[in-house]
């Protein structure tokens, strides 16, 4: 039984990150994540967590979650006057 428990867990894992994968952009609130994956609040709230804590996910300002890019920092747009008259 317990193992029947993890191994869905572990789908369920695999599934969420696929769409997050899948979907470049995706950004979903916890109620909308819920709908869409068929949980209820705390199993949601707890694979939130999980996704969050192992910086799979990330929090926007507004509540959201999305999948961390990693990618390179950007650099800022500066003019090349303005970088010689700060030297």
């Amino acid at each position: 039984m317990a193992t029947e428990l993890i191994r869905g867990i572990d789908e369920l894992c695999r599934r969420v990150k696929g769409e997050f994968l899948e979907m470049p952009g995706l950004r979903l609130t916890e109620p909308q994540a819920r709908r869409l994956w068929g949980l209820h609040e705390a199993s949601c709230a707890q694979l939130i967590t999980a996704l969050v804590d192992e910086r799979f996910l990330f929090r926007t300002r507004d509540g959201a979650y999305m999948h961390v890019e990693h990618t390179a920092p950007l650099e800022a747009n500066v003019s090349p006057r303005a970088r010689t008259t700060a030297a």
